[in-house]
């Protein structure tokens, strides 16, 4: 499977405000994306993480180290325009990707900027829209949609950019549980069905267990990558970074302490009942 993000010795820090010294958000970052993968980016307010997603599209330029997107160099600005159609970019406020007063002409916008003819941005958007569960809502007003709606029209945005990776950057972080299901479910399918690469940068830990990796940042580093079998059962190190275990973990470390024979890496909650039943079987 080829490379579609990679970084070098990836460092960037933001620029100080008066009187203070600038701070340090990226320490050298060696990470490299697959095509087709589904990451989750986990991390606590200012790890590094969000400054790691805006680098995977070019939002932000490396101060030190390099980023390549399926082989483009970041910082040649004659590639800008290619890079930015091949990663595309879900932020945490969907009020601020909506850019029309209704949902076909805001999904056409990108497509639209990159010149594509508009016949075959018409058939973009229906496709876009069809793939996010949207179809219904083509005339309507975004301003009318709840939070996961608008969300899944800014997904659909991306998509009808045709992108081979879609990069979401806190972007369930305002929603309420159904408007995150609607999201998760909406890029699980993605991933699965269109083999779009999905890059999730949260706090969630829910979201983290249904991703197949799980890479996880503290003070600008990469401090654990791995399956999430491999990193959610790693209990006292997540605390240690001020990161709590799925839940299902936690009970499981809980039970395990109190002198319970079952395994931590029961991470659903049909997994983690049979587990504790099973020992209780015992």
């Amino acid at each position: 499977m080829s490379d579609i993000i990679k970084t070098e010795n990836l460092t960037f820090s933001y620029p100080p405000d008066e009187g203070k010294e600038p701070v340090q958000a990226l320490r050298g970052v060696d990470l490299t994306i697959e095509q087709g993968s589904f990451v989750v980016i986990l991390g606590h307010n200012g790890s590094g993480k969000s400054t790691l997603a805006k680098h995977m599209n070019a939002v932000l330029l490396p101060e030190g180290g390099r980023v390549w997107v399926s082989g483009m160099d970041t910082s040649d600005e004659a590639l800008l325009l290619e890079i930015r159609r091949r990663v595309g970019m879900v932020f945490q406020n969907p009020d601020n990707q909506i850019v029309a007063n209704v949902v076909e002409e805001d999904v056409a916008f990108g497509p639209e900027n990159l010149g594509v003819p508009t016949e075959e941005i018409q058939k973009r958007v229906a496709a876009a829209l069809k793939a996010v569960g949207m179809e219904e809502f083509t005339l309507h007003a975004p301003h009318h949609l709840s939070g996961g709606q608008k969300q899944r029209v800014a997904i659909a945005g991306i998509i009808a950019m045709e992108p081979a990776c879609i990069v979401l950057d806190e972007a369930t972080a305002m929603l309420d549980p159904l408007g995150r299901r609607e999201v998760l479910d909406t890029v699980k399918r993605l991933n699965c069905e269109k083999g779009i690469t999905i890059v999730l940068i949260t706090h969630h830990m829910d979201e983290a267990a249904m991703s197949g990796r799980v890479v996880v940042m503290n003070d600008g580093k990469v401090v654990m990558d791995g399956t999430p079998e491999e990193v959610l059962v790693r209990v006292e190190e997540l605390r240690a970074i001020g990161l709590a275990a799925p839940h299902t973990v936690e009970l499981l470390h809980g039970l395990r302490q109190d002198g319970f024979d079952v395994p931590l890496n029961a991470l659903g909650i049909k997994a983690c009942a049979d587990a504790i039943a099973g020992s209780l079987r015992k």
